[in-house]
């Protein structure tokens, strides 16, 4: 019945709505027709009567916004008023297209409906209503009932044409509200989708990070189990660097979830600076990484792909460290419009499909190259496992 208004939007009708009342006023008794009425001879009473109209469809016309469904009804009570009393249609009738309006803006779908059938319907009573009340003129004036049925057709297509305006004026404002009710919600489901971007991202970070520390804890707890009696110094550096590695983890994961519980800060990423320390704790894990750079990068690259780099560069390793055999060969050529990536390590004698390759790690890798416009392919060549990445040097396409 009621609809929720701004408090701005409710006093703009209701001043508004007295504003047409003082002005349609004088207009309706400076022209004697608006007050004339052929059951009513008292001049006073006809006065009277036609300000009780006119203040009850000036109401219907301010809680139009307010509660369309009652706006009609009180018009429509006026209107039936107004034609009891056998007044001619005066200014004050403007404030129907106001209510008719509102039905088609701002009401339900079956209101739209209804005040679309009370225009057609109101113009044409309106019409044969005016030619009723004119009826002796005419047929004084035409002696004839053609006259009078013309002139009913003609008052009742005017009287439709301006109703059913309004209305088409409401339902199109009701399309223009609705359309920005889209857009509204398309920016809400953009920025969710970019939440939910920034989260996943997180959560790869976090498959990183936590992925490459545990393979280089796993892999120093075994040596030093290993060597605990035979050599003790060598236990007690493996023992050193699972705690610096661990330490290292878990400064990163504590960044990580500072950037989850505050979207809108941005920690510090790894760059191409990070990969030597990447480097030391792979041979710190007891795999001998063999890096090669040529061509050097021309430049300072974008951030985004330092990020790309190290962090598929990170997978790669942790993935030689748990599943390959023997040393890795990293190679990185930098070229003026792209980089290229080849990790290539050792496979058991008996290939078998890893978690690194149906998992979060091939994906992840894959999902960082995608990101910047690159491509990675990751597969079996021979007996080795092959990882290798185009990355273009520049803005990601849109």
């Amino acid at each position: 019945m009621f609809r929720s208004v701004p408090r701005f939007w409710l006093v703009f009708d209701i001043v508004g709505s007295a504003v047409g009342l003082l002005l349609t006023l004088p207009l309706t008794f400076t022209f004697e027709a608006g007050t004339m009425s052929r059951w009513i001879p008292d001049g006073t009473a006809s006065y009277l009567l036609v300000l009780l109209v006119a203040v009850i469809l000036w109401g219907a016309a301010a809680i139009s916004r307010l509660s369309p469904v009652l706006a009609l009804g009180v018009a429509w009570f006026g209107a039936v008023v107004q034609m009891a009393c056998g007044f001619s249609p005066g200014a004050y009738d403007l404030a129907i297209l106001a209510v008719v309006f509102a039905t088609s803006a701002w009401g339900s779908v079956r209101l739209l409906w209804i005040g679309g059938a009370s225009a057609l319907g109101g113009g044409l009573l309106a019409g044969i209503y005016m030619s009723l009340i004119n009826e002796q003129a005419l047929i004084q004036d035409a002696e004839t009932g053609l006259r009078v049925a013309l002139v009913a057709v003609l008052l009742g297509t005017v009287s439709v044409l301006t109703l059913v305006m309004a209305w088409g004026g409401g339902l199109l404002w009701r399309v223009v509200l609705r359309g920005r009710r889209t857009r509204e919600a398309q920016v809400r489901a953009e920025a969710v989708a970019v939440a939910e971007q920034e989260r996943v991202r997180i959560a790869r970070d976090m498959h990183d990070v936590v992925a490459h520390s545990l393979a280089v804890v796993i892999a120093q707890s075994d040596g030093a189990r290993y060597a605990a009696a035979a050599d003790p110094a060598q236990a007690t550096a493996a023992l050193v660097t699972i705690g610096q590695t661990a330490r290292a983890a878990l400064s990163d994961v504590r960044l990580l979830l500072a950037q989850l519980r505050h979207s809108e800060g941005e920690g510090p990423q790894p760059t191409l600076a990070d990969l030597e320390t990447l480097y030391a704790q792979v041979r710190a894990a007891g795999v001998e990484p063999r890096v090669t750079v040529d061509p050097t990068p021309p430049g300072e690259p974008p951030a985004s792909i330092q990020l790309a780099v190290y962090r598929i560069l990170q997978e790669a390793l942790t993935n030689a460290i748990r599943h390959g055999t023997g040393d890795v060969d990293v190679r990185l050529s930098w070229y003026a419009d792209a980089v290229h990536l080849v990790v290539r390590n050792g496979v058991p004698a008996t290939p078998r499909q890893t978690s690194a390759e149906r998992g979060h790690g091939l994906i992840g890798m894959r999902e960082r190259a995608q990101l910047v416009g690159g491509t990675l392919v990751a597969e079996h060549e021979g007996s080795d496992f092959v990882v290798s990445a185009a990355l273009p040097v520049g803005p990601a396409p849109a």
